[in-house]
């Protein structure tokens, strides 16, 4: 029998990937992002922590000490040399990482995307579709997964053509994590703003 004759549904696979992450408590990946377009091709790599419910932490290798973190209510992101760290409320945030925050948690992604499709790739499956709320700054969202239904890669195609690819290696699932994780404390110097979502 050939793959694509196995192949799952694009239904079927979007539940798989719900239990995997619905049982789940933390995870946390390598990950390396790369944004093409505007006439940029950059690359930056870091650490990517999960916790239920709703709490993310993208700790950036270079520059060391760049930060994004959602605490469940807002988000903060920091770059190192700034003078401020902007802070946003979690529901108005517009921000391309913010998609993953949907896996842990009850997490439907047959729900949380629209036009659903599945491509049998090497080694596994991407399903893709538009992300509910996002579609005037999103075309599509693409999601890597294996049979188990753990994610190794997220591409998310802009309206403008822009593209960020995130690839996530040395995955850990239900690792101890702290509080302070994700919370952040601002250098001396530096002053917290509360700013709008990105447009």
């Amino acid at each position: 029998m050939s793959a694509s004759a196995q192949a799952p549904t694009a239904a079927s696979l979007a539940k798989t990937v719900d239990a995997h992450y619905n049982h789940l408590t933390s995870l946390q990946a390598r990950y390396t992002e790369r944004y093409v377009g505007m006439g940029e091709d950059r690359s930056e790599t870091g650490t990517l922590t999960l916790r239920k419910p709703g709490r993310m932490r993208w700790a950036y290798d270079s520059p060391h000490g760049k930060l994004f973190l959602l605490d469940g209510k807002s988000a903060v992101f920091y770059t190192p040399g700034d003078t401020q760290a902007q802070r946003i409320p979690a529901k108005q945030l517009d921000d391309l990482r913010s998609p993953l925050r949907f896996l842990l948690g009850h997490t439907e992604l047959a729900k949380e995307l629209d036009h659903l499709t599945l491509t049998v790739v090497s080694g596994g499956y991407t399903l893709s579709g538009v992300p509910k709320g996002m579609q005037q700054r999103l075309r599509t969202l693409a999601l890597t997964v294996d049979a188990t239904g753990q994610i190794h890669a997220m591409r998310l195609e802009e309206v403008d053509g822009a593209t960020t690819t995130f690839l996530f290696t040395d995955l850990h699932e239900n690792i101890p994590t702290k509080d302070s994780d994700f919370v952040f404390v601002p250098p001396v110097g530096v002053t917290i703003v509360t700013g709008a979502a990105p447009i």
